[in-house]
């Protein structure tokens, strides 16, 4: 039988603690049950949270609001998580997005052809919520990695960011920045396409000795387009929910 209590947010340091605030998950599951559970074990851990029970709202949701991790069921009604998965991975606004499969299904060729079709990883009902959570921060963490597998550096569009020292060049010229505005800007870079809420960019600045406030998010980013010139046109502005570096 699956685990049915919750596990206990254990101790990490306040880092690991603004790392998982900044990671937002979307569940697909068509089970109240199992939803509610997945649910309570994930905020718990300190991720936010997204639920649906149906492929046509998976596809929806990643759409309007992408999460950092998709946890899809295969058993779906409507649209199917194999069908929904492929639709995911051949959309230009979702391909980037991890996904997780979470099925009851022990036939190997379901597993298979989810992982062919663009899945990362796989956990079979019934789970460990511990298991599961385990998997996902392993996704999660192959997910962030650097473009660039042999170095630090990040290259998106004509910026190259080095995270180790805080250097960003940008067409070729290097670029002096707060380190607040390179916070801002290394989060963003690091998932192009994906849109940040003001909100997830506080998170992602809180070790910064500037206090950043949501009317503040408006100042720094105006400052840093200013700052890259040109090189700033890749950082667009989504009415009403954000900011993000284009694809």
């Amino acid at each position: 039988m699956m685990e049915q209590i919750a596990l206990s947010r254990r101790p990490g340091s306040s880092s690991e603690v603004r790392e998982m605030l900044r990671e937002s998950v979307l569940v697909v599951e068509d089970d109240e049950n199992i939803r509610e559970l997945v649910k309570l074990n994930l905020e718990n851990e300190g991720f936010s949270m997204q639920t649906v029970g149906t492929g046509e709202e998976c596809l929806t949701a990643a759409r309007h609001n992408p999460p950092s991790l998709i946890l899809l069921d295969l058993m779906l009604p409507g649209i199917d998580g194999l069908d929904a998965c492929r639709i995911l991975k051949n959309d230009s606004r979702t391909r980037n997005i991890p996904v997780l499969i979470l099925t009851a299904r022990s036939e190997e060729a379901d597993i298979v052809t989810g992982l062919e079709i663009g899945a990362d990883d796989y956990v079979t009902k019934p789970f460990s919520p511990r298991v599961l959570i385990a998997r996902l921060r392993k996704v999660l963490r192959k997910s962030a990695r650097p473009l660039s597998e042999d170095s630090d550096l990040l290259k998106v569009h004509d910026l190259v960011i080095n995270p180790r020292r805080h250097e960003v060049v940008a067409d070729r010229d290097r670029v002096s920045l707060t380190p607040t505005e390179f916070k801002i800007l290394y989060l963003m870079a690091r998932r192009p396409g994906w849109v940040f809420t003001r909100n997830q960019i506080i998170d992602g600045t809180r070790d910064v000795d500037v206090v950043v406030t949501e009317r503040s998010v408006d100042v720094q980013v105006a400052s840093l387009r200013r700052k890259l010139g040109m090189s700033g046109l890749c950082i667009e502005t989504v009415r009403g929910v954000g900011y993000r570096v284009k694809e």
